[in-house]
């Protein structure tokens, strides 16, 4: 699956809300962008969608059967 089709996948599931999704997009994206960049500013925006990853923390709580 590439990006286009994920932000498709993304807008057919009303899911902008589920910011996980919005990360995965986020790396799709950057690996598609991978072989235009230099190793610093790929580290740079992989260590900044990691940075927001964490911040998810465990959204999973409680809504386990919904997302798994």
């Amino acid at each position: 699956m590439n990006s286009k089709e994920l932000a498709q996948y993304i807008e057919a599931t009303n899911s902008i809300t589920k910011p996980w999704l919005l990360v995965q997009l986020r790396l799709k994206k950057l690996q598609e962008r991978r072989a235009m960049l230099t190793d610093d500013v790929y580290t740079k925006e992989l260590e900044d969608i990691h940075l927001d990853l964490m911040k998810l923390g465990e959204w999973w709580r409680g809504i386990e059967d919904e997302v798994f």
